[in-house]
């Protein structure tokens, strides 16, 4: 289990794809010193398990529902990625519960700039996922743990405090960029409790 407070921004280093799986390769300092193979790592959100971990990289192989359910099909050598490992058991619980399974991506529509160093995005969301979300509920953006500001018309709204938009990718988004999206899976286990069944996770659009 993750809680959506970036660790570390890794940069990858290749992307190999082997058959129907990719294997991709991230330099990374801070979460590599602890962890050992098999462990896991959130990646832009995405838990991938770590593979060949040496003092500054590590890798994680993407089966095909990954590559196409997730943003990381849309990376590219050199790109910035958020890193996280997992809660530890005596830790600290900082964001909220994300279990590195992402439901979509979705748009980044907006990000304005506020005052004091603040931002303001936008993301249009897949309709399915919409009865998940609720006003000041939480909502993993790439991984990042973030409160719902306003929601309608499929659109999340949420402000960026400056220690967030210099500590992950969300520095570099541009409108029309594929963002990934977890949202708040209490709410999916409220809705099997009411319904006895919960929704199918979206189709990658």
């Amino acid at each position: 289990m993750f809680t959506g407070i970036i660790e570390e921004l890794g940069r990858v280093r290749s992307i190999e794809h082997r058959g129907q799986n990719a294997r991709i390769v991230i330099e990374a300092h801070t979460v590599t010193d602890d962890t050992k193979q098999g462990d896991s790592i959130a990646v832009n959100g995405v838990c991938l398990t770590a593979l060949d971990i040496k003092p500054g990289s590590f890798c994680a192989d993407l089966a095909p529902d990954t590559w196409e359910r997730t943003s990381l099909s849309r990376i590219h050598e050199g790109a910035l990625v958020n890193l996280e490992l997992p809660m530890k058991a005596d830790g600290r619980f900082g964001g909220h519960i994300v279990q590195g399974h992402v439901d979509a991506t979705g748009e980044l529509t907006a990000l304005d700039e506020l005052a004091d160093g603040n931002w303001w995005l936008k993301l249009r969301v897949p309709a399915d996922l919409d009865r998940y979300l609720v006003h000041k509920g939480s909502i993993a953006i790439d991984g990042i743990s973030l409160t719902i500001a306003t929601l309608g018309n499929a659109i999340v709204g949420v402000t960026i405090i400056p220690h967030t938009y210099a500590n992950t990718t969300l520095g570099f988004a541009k409108p029309g960029s594929r963002l990934n999206v977890e949202v708040d899976v209490l709410a999916k286990h409220v809705e099997k409790l009411l319904t006895g069944s919960a929704g199918p996770r979206p189709s990658h659009p």
